[in-house]
Parts: C-alpha cells; sequence; structure tokens
C-alpha cells in the first residue's frame, strides 16, 4: 500500500508533538510505502513578523514576494524540514529531506500574478517517491517547487500533498491537522463530497486554510485518490488508526458516494 500524509499546524511546532508523530509515523512506514508532505505556515508566519514583513494572504495562500521567497526556502525547506527529519531519524525511520526543487520532483507555474511566486504544481516525478521508498526511506517533502527555467515557487502544502500523491498512485491521502476534521454549522462532519465542499466555500463556512484544504482535496477526488481523510493528528495513535479502517475526522469522497 502506498499512503501520503500530509502534517500541518502546530503539530510541527510542538517538539513533544513532532516527535510522537513521527514516532508513530515511523512504525507505520515499515508496513506501507510512505511519503511525507509538510508545510510550515505558523512558523512562517512568525518568521516574517520578527523582521516586520507582514503576512498577507489571498484564498488562504500566502502572497509570496521576492523577500517571502528568500523566508520560504529557509523556513520550509531549512529549519522546519531538517527537524522534521531528525525527529525521524531519533524514531529509527531513514528519512530524506526534499522539497519540489529536488530532481523535478514537482515543477510548477505562477498560479496569478497577484499572489507573487505561488506556484500551481502541473507536473510531478513520481518516480523519485516510488526510488526512495522501495529503498525503504522515508521521503520528507517540503511545500517548495521550481520550474526547468530556475524559478522557485511557494505552493500551498495541500496543494502539493495532493500533487504528490497523485503522482506517487497513493491509495490513501492522510491530512493530519490541529482540529478535528471539518466543521460545519452542525458540528463536525464525518462525510463530504465535492459539492458539499463547494457550499461550505460558497456558505462562507470554510474559509482561509480550510478552503484551502478542501479545494486541495476535492482534486485530488478528481485525480482519483480513492481515500482522503483530514483529520486531527493531535489524536496518539491516528495514522494507524486510520489505515486499520476506523472512521475519524472528516472523510472526502466523490459525488454519489463511493
Amino acid at each position: 500500500m502506498k499512503v501520503l500524509v500530509k502534517v500541518g499546524g502546530s503539530l510541527l511546532d510542538n517538539p513533544v508533538e513532532r516527535g510522537r508523530l513521527c514516532s508513530e509515523l515511523a512504525a507505520v512506514a515499515k508496513q506501507v510505502q510512505l511519503v511525507v508532505v509538510h508545510g510550515g505556515g505558523k512558523q512562517m508566519t512568525r518568521f516574517l513578523g520578527e523582521r516586520g514583513v507582514e503576512s498577507r494572504f489571498v484564498d488562504g495562500l500566502r502572497v509570496t514576494t521576492p523577500e517571502v521567497v528568500d523566508a520560504v526556502l529557509k523556513v520550509f525547506a531549512g529549519t522546519v524540514n531538517h527537524e522534521f527529519v531528525a525527529a525521524f531519524v531519533q524514531a529509527g525511520a531513514m528519512a530524506v529531506g526534499l522539497t519540489g526543487i529536488d530532481a523535478c520532483l514537482t515543477e510548477a507555474e505562477q498560479l496569478r500574478p497577484e499572489l507573487g511566486a505561488v506556484g500551481r504544481v502541473v507536473r510531478a516525478n513520481g518516480a523519485v517517491l516510488d526510488t526512495l521508498t522501495s529503498g525503504h526511506f522515508l521521503p520528507v517533502v517540503a511545500c517548495v517547487a521550481g520550474d526547468r527555467n530556475g524559478q522557485i515557487y511557494n505552493v500551498n502544502a495541500d496543494q502539493m500533498a495532493v500533487a504528490c500523491a497523485a503522482a506517487f498512485k497513493a491509495d490513501k491521502l492522510l491530512f493530519l491537522t490541529d482540529v478535528e476534521g471539518v466543521k460545519g454549522p452542525q458540528g463536525w462532519i464525518p462525510e463530504l463530497t465535492p459539492s458539499a465542499c463547494a457550499r461550505l466555500i460558497a456558505d462562507g463556512v470554510a474559509t482561509g486554510g480550510m478552503q484551502a484544504k478542501l479545494n486541495a482535496a476535492c482534486d485530488g477526488l478528481a485525480r482519483g485518490i480513492g481515500a482522503i481523510s483530514i483529520v486531527s493528528g493531535g489524536r496518539p495513535g491516528v495514522t494507524a488508526a486510520l489505515l486499520s479502517g476506523e472512521k475519524i475526522g472528516t472523510t472526502l469522497v466523490p459525488d454519489g458516494g463511493n
């Protein structure tokens, strides 16, 4: 089985939580071909704020000026990725830190001019991930992409996860975040279709980061990823529970059912 796990939120920022999660994922990696994609938005906002740079967002995506691109490399591809890899190594996994720039893992183009160097992945090289996981390595991918002309792009981590999962032909895509799942007017929603996601966004219920996550998840369904879940990574044993079939968090399913 091939599994891609996207990790975000405070899970990356708290050394204790990061260590626990890495231990759990290291155990999972012994049973399946596992790839991990991560963001680091909270660390990025803090890094920029300490330098007097305001973080601006449009539709949940960070406006990326040349100054922010430099921070993207320092934070996402630097500190966050290496701390994550180090925690995996401590947990016994042969983790390898990557960005989408490496071996053209993910090639991107500018998403919208008003967002600056925010990229949309246009192709991904699943062979890189297959080669590593087949050799019992654990790829840990930061949400940075490039193109054949040397341009560097900041890519939303959820969109990066979907692009990598599709190229890797993952059987399951798990978004581990710091909330229990997708929340609607009546509380947590156990199952969502793309049509229901569109209504949540149109009604202003899902905004910002959750809007971006739902858009990415729906794209994942359209690309043929059969099982997609959004769930709290703060729950001990969450990945193993999901892989065993336990119904937790929010599951994304195609319109009309499975």
